[in-house]
């Protein structure tokens, strides 16, 4: 909306009218005025179109008309009938507080400060349409830099054909090696990026334009390091510090203390982290490991990361960085914390699974009149309810005496499904409602297509 609103005129339904009531209550004091207006149907959100301009006698002098945001009518048409902006609000009236919030300050979650890298592995031993198929993949999922990563005594005598394919399709290529003699290669056919070099093949950076990462020799040895970062930026080159992150009970405390180390000597150097050494190493879901390694990022001012997807259950990581970067760029903007900036990290779970309590939805059944049955989830487990009884459990298959059995069969496996969706959704602590999938946040695509990396 280009202007605050004044006063906003609320659509509702018989059955979400009380509960409407009670959130704008709740708001109070509000920076403007509201107006609610009962259609005069069960459920505003399964209105059409139609059902509003026969219904909605005025707009009340309000400015701008909240709908459901399941409405699926024509707001177009209906603002141009009325004179009055008509706009979908949250799926959930208890998302009413957070979305009046983005309306005054909107999200913005387009920039970001790190880059990331994302290794091919095991690349000489793919062909070059599989790299570029692979490196299509990882640039849609956020990767700035695809990274080829070569094999210790296995040749790649593809590389430059690879390098030169990757560049052709719009990539910026990064070449992965300990072997100087690839690295050059590399570099000749037109990589940015060369991963890594040492104090022994600081040299390397004499020979090239490409932009080498340094390592120390050995892990942990930082005066190797900085000497091999004195050889290089001492010739007036850019260059990258990798420090080295190394896994967990193998150094990985003291490994972080390097990264601080390091950023506390170079306040302006640039700095990579390559986070597969804990994500891939580590048996545990990584959207956690993702924020409290990026948490570690941002405090640092780290300006890259690289990661690899090579352990099943890291199929997601360039996704889960791509979002964190952006949450937590925006987070360190508003000197926030890390919360309220974005939900594509909450995978397994919400912030406020439950949007009604028992209480509540025991009165919403009660003044059901209709024998559609409505699914609910709250702390206390499954609502399944219509005009002839209110029934809750925590297994679909203890709900199944109380349905029907003229139940047709499509209708049966329906219920079915939404059963399951339901128990999955109470189980783990995550937003259930009828009808709509769950959100799974960066881990599975959302419905809408987007990969689950928006807000």
């Amino acid at each position: 909306m280009a202007e605050r609103p004044k006063h906003i005129l609320f659509l509702t339904g018989a059955l979400a009218e009380p509960r409407l009531r009670r959130v704008l209550a709740a708001l109070e004091p509000l920076e403007f005025r509201t107006t609610v207006v009962n259609l005069g149907i069960k459920v505003a959100a399964l209105a059409t179109t139609e059902i509003v301009l026969r219904r909605l006698a005025s707009t009340e002098g309000a400015d701008l008309v909240l709908l459901p945001g399941r409405f699926r009518g024509d707001l177009d048409r209906l603002s141009a009938h009325f004179g009055v902006p008509f706009e979908r609000g949250p799926d959930e009236l208890d998302d009413l507080p957070q979305h009046f919030r983005r309306q005054a300050a909107p999200l913005d979650l387009s920039r970001y400060r790190t880059r990331i890298f994302a290794e091919i592995v095991e690349a000489p031993l793919l062909g070059v349409p599989a790299i570029l198929e692979r490196a299509a993949r990882f640039a849609a999922d956020g990767a700035d830099v695809i990274d080829l990563g070569g094999l210790p005594d296995h040749p790649f005598p593809h590389l430059e054909e690879a390098v030169t394919a990757l560049r052709a399709a719009g990539h910026t290529v990064s070449v992965d090696s300990l072997d100087p003699r690839e690295l050059l290669r590399g570099a000749s056919a037109g990589a940015s990026y060369l991963l890594s070099l040492t104090e022994e093949t600081a040299w390397v950076a004499r020979e090239t334009d490409a932009v080498p990462v340094v390592i120390p020799t050995t892990p942990g040895d930082l005066p190797s390091l900085d000497r091999a970062l004195d050889t290089i930026r001492g010739a007036g080159r850019r260059c990258i510090a990798d420090p080295i992150l190394e896994p967990i009970h193998h150094g990985f405390t003291d490994s972080l203390l390097r990264y601080r180390e390091v950023r506390a000597r170079h306040p302006d150097l640039e700095i990579l982290m390559g986070v597969g050494n804990v994500t891939e190493l580590t048996d545990a879901d990584t959207p956690g490991m993702t924020a409290l390694l990026m948490g570690i990022v941002s405090e640092l001012r780290i300006d890259h990361i690289l990661t690899v997807q090579v352990s099943p259950h890291c199929r997601r990581t360039i996704r889960e960085f791509d979002a964190a970067r952006r949450q937590f760029f925006a987070a360190a903007e508003a000197g926030a914390l890390p919360r309220n900036f974005g939900d594509a990290l909450l995978c397994l779970r919400d912030r406020k699974p439950f949007t009604s309590t028992p209480e509540q939805v025991a009165d919403l059944a009660a003044r059901i009149r209709d024998p559609n049955y409505r699914i609910e989830v709250t702390e206390r487990g499954l609502h399944l309810y219509n005009r002839d009884g209110h029934h809750v459990a925590g297994d679909p298959f203890a709900l199944l005496p109380h349905i029907d059995p003229r139940t047709d069969m499509g209708h049966a496996f329906y219920l079915g499904a939404e059963l399951a969706r339901a128990q999955i959704a109470w189980q783990l602590g995550k937003r259930y409602s009828q009808d709509n999938e769950l959100r799974w946040g960066v881990a599975v695509d959302a419905p809408d297509g987007t990969g689950g990396r928006g807000t």
